[in-house]
């Protein structure tokens, strides 16, 4: 049977989020044939809100969880602005449901994806590289409490046996997670023990957030066994059995990823050979191939599988992240942590960068040049304020020869005596003192209120 493949840009958008969908585990269903029974996950299209259909609403084990709202691929620069129209979808009422608000929330181009947990504390959308599975959804459905918030709670680091440096690393760390920033880079000299600074948070997070998985990522197998080393002697302060007594530790030599290990140790070349399902040539973990000589290329492709979800890992710890996270392996790190890297630039890069400096004469004539150009904008400021003085002034001035009645000549006053509906300026006062003695004695207020709109009408 011919595949019916949409042709406006928005269904040709929804035949990619079908497919990304189908791939993450998710049967989808059209509204007219709703059997929520068919899957764990079922993605029921045009779904009815009291708001209008929705896009796809999200169902696990028949329970509403989430909502997909479908966008063309040319609003993906713009996919942020559609999520108060998303989160209103997911706070309305289902059709023959009296459901919760649903908390979780994508929008979707089928290129461009964005996720937003509206359980955290405080919710942000965020890209990601598909959409999670069912599973996945119903284990956080069920959470009391999620990552987001369990970060904002953890307790006082112990500082037994830390250096200064890894007691600022640590902490600074920590303050980054409670002020809700998903990333950050901890810069320390060689010999500073970087990687007992990564067992010590590694151990916090498993311990007291909870994480499920953390992948410890390395560019050679050097790296790894070093780091595998240090994990396997690392005592936690508060516990007397060593750190591997308590999480399981695995260090990658295969494409086999034990459910049961809590941290994971990889070079990057190896998670790119488990991404792609390819075996790999153990001699290309022996150096960084980043180092010998450095050119641009194009990110490494990965696609989606279902072995290894973008959830697989909650945390990802890259060592010696300036050779890694650029170019050549840059969308491995967007598949890994489900969601695309920042645009950083590394300490080597940085290094490399020519930056031009102006001569001293030249520099002389720009500074030249701003203080003319600041001695402009004082005079300016200086004629506005000069104006809005003169402007009040006669201001002033109009008000006091009206009061005096000085303000039109005779000529003008006796055209004005004129016209019919003319009164003199006492008359005017005793209506006006009339009118404020009726309110201070309780006379209707519509009244007073008409009379004065007919009087100021009959001054016009």
């Amino acid at each position: 049977m011919t595949e019916n493949i949409n042709q406006n840009p928005e269904q040709r958008a929804r035949d990619k989020i079908d497919k990304m969908l189908i791939a993450t585990g998710w049967v989808v269903q059209p509204k007219k044939k709703v059997d929520l029974s068919a899957n764990k996950g079922v993605a029921v299209k045009e779904y009815q809100t009291d708001v209008g259909p929705a896009d796809y609403v999200l169902f696990v084990d028949g329970k509403p969880v989430g909502i997909i709202e479908a966008k063309p691929e040319s609003e993906g620069v713009r996919l942020t602005q559609v999520e108060d129209q998303s989160h209103g979808y997911a706070t309305s009422k289902l059709k023959h449901l009296n459901n919760e608000p649903l908390p979780f929330v994508y929008e979707s181009t089928g290129a461009l994806t964005r996720f937003t947990n509206y359980r955290d504390p405080k919710p942000r959308s965020r890209p990601v590289f598909s959409f999670h599975q069912p599973a996945t959804l119903v284990e956080w459905f069920n959470q009391s409490e999620t990552l987001r918030a369990k970060l904002k709670s953890l307790p006082v680091l112990d500082e037994e046996g830390l250096r200064p440096a890894q007691k600022t690393a640590i902490k600074n760390l920590e303050i980054s997670f409670k002020d809700n920033k998903p990333k950050a880079l901890i810069q320390m000299a060689t010999g500073a023990g970087k990687t007992f600074t990564a067992c010590t948070f590694v151990y916090r997070l498993l311990k007291f957030a909870d994480a499920k998985r953390i992948l410890f990522l390395v560019d050679t197998r050097n790296l790894g066994e070093q780091a595998e080393q240090e994990f396997l002697k690392y005592q936690p302060t508060d516990d007397n059995r060593k750190f591997t007594e308590l999480y399981n530790v695995q260090r990658l030599n295969s494409s086999y990823i034990a459910s049961d290990s809590q941290v994971c140790i990889s070079t990057i070349q190896r998670l790119y050979s488990i991404l792609k399902g390819e075996e790999l040539d153990e001699t290309l973990e022996e150096e960084n191939p980043n180092e010998k000589v450095w050119q641009k290329k194009e990110p490494m492709p990965v696609e989606y599988t279902a072995k290894n979800p973008i959830e697989q890992f909650d945390f990802v710890i890259i060592d010696e992240c300036h050779r890694s996270i650029y170019n050549l392996w840059k969308q491995i790190f967007q598949k890994a942590i489900g969601t695309a890297m920042p645009n950083m630039v590394g300490m080597t890069e940085l290094k490399e960068l020519v930056i031009p400096v102006p001569s001293i004469e030249e520099q002389k004539q720009i500074v030249q040049e701003i203080e003319t150009r600041l001695s402009v904008c004082d005079n300016i400021l200086r004629n506005i304020e000069e104006g809005l003085e003169k402007a009040e002034a006669l201001r002033q001035s109009i008000l006091k020869k009206a009061f005096e009645g000085k303000l039109l000549n005779e000529i003008e006053l006796a055209a004005c005596r004129q016209q019919p509906d003319w009164e003199p300026a006492e008359k005017l006062l005793a209506r006006i003192q009339r009118h404020r003695r009726d309110a201070m004695h309780g006379v209707s207020t519509t009244t007073t209120t008409m009379a004065t709109k007919t009087a100021t009408t009959t001054t016009k």
